[in-house]
């Protein structure tokens, strides 16, 4: 069944420009969602071109199928984007020519209550991308310490009353179980002794545990990596992120393919040595006012391109 919830992909026209795409190329789309992003690189590709596409929700893949199946030049792969080399292999390809990731939530998950993912819908305190495996939201503020839920909170939410909401929350499930959306957002909001203007009191401790229960930021650097090692010379890793976590660490990586290491003084260093391996084409790309008129959710995304010249 395809998903109800309309999913307006960002910074759409830009990203799949980024990419260069030549028609008889081949392509990963490693975050799927509902198509966006494929639809357009396909319209660009030739009958000669190839995309695969990945992502873990069951929704996307129902999209996909139904979308997409019969087009011979595309192909998807349910699973995490870290699995990509599988996902190349299977396809029996050895090179690519562009990767494209577009990390967080979808507007879709967002938006369907039964999902979790929202502080201001009512449904199921679930969070998985994947609802097929894992631990939901819920079974795991059941039963984490305190101070494991206080560090979620912190480290991936950069919440500064971490220890504040986990002790709340902790309190709370000690008089009944936390298993619906609204109500861990009102338990996190009562213990926001300062509201920021213009954003709701759950926003980061939603993130956090949303990054938690997916290990989100875990897999980004060895994806990154994977997804480079996948380019052929000349090919283009776009990425997409939608918070300063994520930005930062798809910084550092294209920075460490980019810039020379410097090597310590007085070690002998071959001439033709050198780390660069890439170059920066795009070092901070963010939706236009166009764009951010018909959707809101743009508003935080900030893309990077890299270029692989070895």
């Amino acid at each position: 069944m395809v998903a109800e919830f309309e999913h307006v992909s960002v910074l759409l026209t830009e990203a799949v420009d980024a990419l260069s795409i030549v028609p008889e190329g081949v392509y990963v789309d490693g975050t799927f969602g509902r198509g966006g992003h494929s639809r357009l690189i396909l319209e660009k590709l030739g009958p000669e071109g190839r995309l695969l596409a990945i992502d873990r929700d069951q929704a996307a893949e129902d999209v996909a199928v139904t979308e997409f199946g019969r087009d011979a030049r595309f192909r998807f792969y349910r699973g995490s984007y870290i699995e990509m080399e599988q996902c190349v292999a299977l396809a029996a390809v050895s090179k690519v020519n562009g990767v494209l990731l577009d990390l967080g939530v979808s507007s879709p998950q967002l938006d369907d209550a039964s999902r979790g993912f929202s502080f201001l819908k009512e449904g199921p305190l679930d969070m998985r991308m994947d609802q097929s495996s894992g631990v939901t939201a819920a079974q795991w503020l059941a039963s984490a310490p305190e101070a494991e839920i206080a560090d979620v909170l912190w480290t991936y939410g950069e919440e500064k009353f971490s220890r504040r909401m986990a002790k709340a929350i902790v309190e709370r499930r000690s008089v009944e179980p936390i298993l619906r959306t609204t109500q861990l957002a009102t338990i996190v909001a009562d213990a926001n002794p300062r509201w920021e203007k213009g954003k709701h009191p759950a926003t980061r401790a939603f993130q956090a545990i949303r990054i938690h229960i997916n290990q989100e930021l875990d897999q980004i650097p060895a994806t990154l990596e994977r997804a480079f090692g996948l380019l052929a010379k000349g090919g283009y890793l776009v990425v997409i992120s939608f918070h300063s976590l994520e930005d930062r660490l798809v910084k550092q990586f294209m920075k460490s393919k980019s810039e020379p290491i410097k090597a310590p003084k007085g070690l002998p260093v071959p001439d033709d040595w050198s780390s660069v391996q890439g170059r920066v084409v795009k070092k901070k790309i963010r939706a236009s006012a166009e764009e951010l008129e018909h959707n809101a959710r743009a508003r935080s995304a900030v893309m990077r391109v890299l270029e692989k010249t070895v």
